[in-house]
């Protein structure tokens, strides 16, 4: 029988703030995180809920794209994760857990921005895991700037570029594939509903794939395939250390949550499963927040 987790106060399961400044180059690496992330390497223990499905996780290589990747592994399901070249230690390590699973693990290395890369993700995905039933979108770009006059043409130009279009192309291609029964889950944020001014074009990126996602559900209901978002609030991962947030605000991330702590990745890759998994097969078009109690109303 699968030991259950003890129950935890969740206001002190997880390190809370202050943290130490910890600058480093985009898009950053879990492995020098301080403190080190919990992507449910040690924690988290499947069910069988996705045995036997395929699935293609962008940004896989770390944060909530790691957990997700390891979880759904953890659940019976063979794992494709994309993520740019010098992310590779990252998705290394990944895939050794995905093995250590009993489970397919394969790596696409690119850069999602170039279209033709993109594009081919589903396909190369299906080829390798002899098909494709989950789509995990889930690879942004965040870069924190002090004014609204201080962001510049190139980095909204680069954000639209790594949030919406690659969200497009991917999913496009992945609903020619998947059958009746498929899911694709996005990956919004609370800055879709409470925009921040510093990233106010990255929240511009996470409003938009809000709206994407409830209308592309609308459209591929009539496949079969269910079309759902999550909204993260303030969750540790290398997005923020590597640009994503002043390192002022780095040391005390997810102070403002009523747990007065960040979300670590392993406490959201759950909703993951359920939206991927038969027990989600009534849902599709909705947006679950995981905010820390901020809401997303």
């Amino acid at each position: 029988m699968t030991e259950r987790p003890k129950m935890q106060d969740p206001r002190a399961q997880y390190p809370a703030p202050p943290f130490p400044k910890q600058p480093q180059p985009a898009p950053g690496l879990a492995s020098r995180l301080e403190p080190p992330a919990d992507h449910g390497e040690a924690s988290y223990r499947g069910s069988g809920r996705l045995k036997g499905r395929k699935a293609l996780i962008t940004g896989g290589d770390s944060g909530i794209g790691r957990a997700v990747a390891i979880a759904y592994a953890r659940e019976g399901a063979d794992v494709a994760i994309a993520h740019l070249p010098e992310e590779r230690a990252d998705a290394e390590e990944v895939v050794t857990l995905i093995r250590d699973a009993g489970c397919k693990a394969v790596t696409l290395p690119g850069d999602q921005t170039e279209e033709k890369y993109a594009r081919g993700l589903a396909a190369q995905a299906a080829a390798e895991l002899n098909g494709l039933d989950i789509l995990v979108v889930n690879a942004a770009h965040q870069k924190s700037f002090s004014s609204f006059d201080e962001i510049t043409t190139d980095d909204f130009d680069s954000t639209m570029r790594t949030n919406l279009y690659p969200l497009f192309w991917i999913t496009q291609e992945a609903a020619r594939l998947m059958p009746p029964g498929g899911a694709i889950v996005t990956t919004a944020s609370i800055q879709a509903y409470d925009p921040s001014a510093s990233i106010m074009h990255y929240a511009t990126t996470k409003a938009g794939i809000v709206a994407f996602t409830k209308a592309l559900s609308q459209e591929l209901v009539e496949k079969g395939i269910r079309v759902n978002a999550v909204a993260p609030g303030p969750f540790w991962s290398p997005l923020n250390p590597s640009g994503g947030a002043p390192q002022e605000k780095v040391a005390h991330f997810g102070q403002s949550t009523v747990f007065g702590r960040p979300g670590q990745p392993a406490e959201i890759a759950p909703v993951y499963v359920l939206l991927a998994s038969q027990e989600g097969s009534y849902i599709t078009g909705e947006v679950y927040g995981v905010t820390g109690g901020q809401g997303i109303a």
